[in-house]
């Protein structure tokens, strides 16, 4: 035998290893609450001075389309389209800001790169 040698498991720091799993576990489980929580949350912007309304979930669906009926010209489609189309890229934009806000909490603002 070596000179020294007490017998026994070389230490491998498992402690360590053991901690690291919980605090994983931990923020999975923090990450798929805060997603059910954005899910249920709704977002609403508006265009055309508040003529267009549209409000989507945290699930980027959308979910109101409110149109004032003087937004509605039948020789100017497309600026109501155009209102449309902004109100609800604005309302999907501002979810996103909010879900970014939210993981930037959980994380301590450390970039995971896709791994959450």
């Amino acid at each position: 035998m070596a000179k020294g040698y007490r017998g026994g498991m070389p230490s491998t720091g498992g402690g360590k290893s053991m901690n690291m799993m919980k605090q994983a576990q931990k923020m999975q489980q923090e990450l798929m609450r805060m997603q059910e929580e954005m899910e249920a949350k709704t977002f609403t912007a508006a265009s055309g001075g508040g003529m267009v309304k549209a409000t989507v979930n945290g699930k980027h669906e959308l979910t109101e389309l409110a149109i004032d009926p003087e937004a509605v010209d039948p020789e100017d489609v497309e600026m109501l389209q155009d209102m449309v189309i902004a109100a609800v890229n604005e309302a999907m934009r501002t979810a996103d800001a909010e879900s970014a806000a939210s993981m930037s909490k959980l994380t301590g603002g450390m970039n995971l790169g896709g791994l959450l």
